[in-house]
């Protein structure tokens, strides 16, 4: 079967190699990946025609400031601002996630993909 993917995936580096950290942590799973099983993870996923990452383009530090000046943005949230503020860069207004700290940023939709 085979059918036309009209819906863009889009991935932040920082979501991307967060995987690998924990899918490859000893601490997190008693037979964690190895690194390469969690490279060659990544590999297929972005081999898939329809997902595409995110990096930061020229001006994300104005654009980081901005988010982060949208909510006290200190510690664990430092991560999640990174990542919100490539969404805003790239013009993204719609995340799933089941990390509810997205919430804090009043651009995005947050949609949790484990609800029903």
């Amino acid at each position: 079967m085979s059918f036309a993917v009209d819906v863009n995936i889009l991935l932040a580096w920082p979501t991307l190699l967060g995987y690998v950290r924990i899918a490859t942590h000893p601490a997190v799973f008693g037979n964690p990946l190895t690194p390469e099983e969690a490279m060659g993870n990544v590999d297929a996923l972005l081999a898939r025609p329809h997902v595409r990452t995110l990096s930061e383009d020229q001006g994300f530090w104005n654009v980081y400031r901005d988010v982060a000046n949208m909510t006290s943005v200190r510690g664990n949230l430092v991560p999640d601002a990174h990542v919100a503020a490539l969404l805003k860069q790239h013009g993204v207004s719609r995340l799933y996630s089941n990390d509810t700290d997205f919430r804090k940023f009043a651009f995005l939709r947050v949609i949790n993909p484990l609800q029903g």
